[in-house]
């Protein structure tokens, strides 16, 4: 596997995301909205949210008590969620953290909805919130901005042993 290849890709598609945003509050004016790219290619990461534009999309894929995201990237902005039953017993998706608290419709097996928030940076549980599926291990975690705060394995003891 290529990890430095992913890396690089990722630092690259995060610089241009960011000197995007950067023009939008320049004032680049106009409408240029696409009309819902969902794209087909293998990126791990949505494009950033532009200010005024619309939401990222991200696939929520619901099993039998698993939840797949199509990312596992985000940056603070508008997201549409479109959450699939892919298994045989009513699921939900519900999104809590900074942002706030947003749930779907419960969905039969085979349905499909959308859910659109706003995403603020810091930690947020996706879980399904039908019968105790969250306890069955239908959760995850996402972190909404930069990486992850750094390791506490690092104390100022200052020992050096």
């Amino acid at each position: 596997m290529t990890i430095p290849h992913i890396r690089h890709r990722l630092l690259l598609g995060v610089a241009a995301g960011g000197l995007t945003a950067l023009l939008a509050a320049c004032g680049g004016g106009g409408n240029g909205g696409s009309a819902g790219s969902a794209g087909s290619g293998d990126t791990t990461t949505p494009p950033p949210p532009k200010a005024g534009a619309s939401a990222a999309q991200v696939t929520a894929a619901l099993t039998d008590f698993h939840i797949k995201l199509s990312t596992e990237k985000f940056q603070p902005g508008r997201y549409t969620f479109t959450a699939k039953n892919m298994g045989e017993h009513e699921h939900a998706l519900e999104i809590e953290g900074p942002g706030g608290e947003n749930r779907s419709k419960t969905l039969d097996p085979g349905q499909s909805t959308t859910l659109t928030v706003t995403l603020k940076a810091g930690s947020y549980e996706v879980y399904c919130p039908v019968d105790g599926h969250k306890d069955l291990g239908m959760k995850t975690a996402i972190t909404v901005g930069a990486a992850p705060a750094q390791s506490s394995n690092h104390t100022s003891s200052g020992n050096g042993y």
